[in-house]
């Protein structure tokens, strides 16, 4: 009995041991290294991307999801051709991408690492109620986009690490950092 109980221990501590060491033991961002993400807008599109720097992670594969999601203005067109400024925000997205980085790519414990590209894109046109136009004769035309909300969210091995978020109604531009 006595010599169960110590193989049946034995393995539970083994079994522990293993499955811990696949996760992070004490995941941070290193110094200098904390998210930032940089939109690049292109006409009625913006594309974003985000980097970091990890320290403390286990062995795990790497997922890294990158949310936007913004606003659209429209300029109010009639069937003559006449345009008039829109008025409402109309809402766009959100998009999101996957970054999947695997456990190889580690060195360490450590990870630097560039997520892949999300475009939000605006619709060419809306209806007139839709873009704020002065009646329904009118179509909402030559969309600006603005991005206002960036969520990234870091997992190991399924775990969450870190929910990291920037937000701003009037915009965000360029390169900016993350609240984590």
């Amino acid at each position: 009995m006595r010599r169960l109980l110590i193989v049946l221990f034995s393995t539970l501590f083994a079994i522990t041991f293993s499955a811990q060491s696949a996760t992070a033991d004490s995941p941070h961002f290193k110094k200098g290294g904390s998210p930032t993400c940089t939109i690049t807008y292109t006409g009625s599109s913006a594309s974003t991307t985000c980097t970091a720097t990890l320290a403390g992670l286990g062995n795990a594969d790497v997922h890294i999801v990158t949310t936007v999601s913004g606003f659209a203005v429209y300029v109010c067109q009639n069937g003559g051709g006449n345009t008039a400024p829109g008025q409402n925000k109309v809402l766009e997205g959100p998009a999101s991408a996957p970054t999947d980085i695997p456990s190889s790519a580690l060195k360490n414990g450590n990870l630097t690492f560039t997520t892949n590209p999300v475009t939000l894109t605006a619709a060419s046109t809306v209806s007139g109620a839709a873009a704020g136009c002065p009646n329904p004769n009118w179509t909402g035309v030559s969309p600006t986009l603005t991005i206002t909300n960036v969520q990234l969210d870091i997992s190991q091995g399924g775990v969450l690490l870190f929910h990291c978020t920037a937000s701003d109604p009037n915009g965000l531009t360029g390169t900016f950092a993350l609240t984590c």
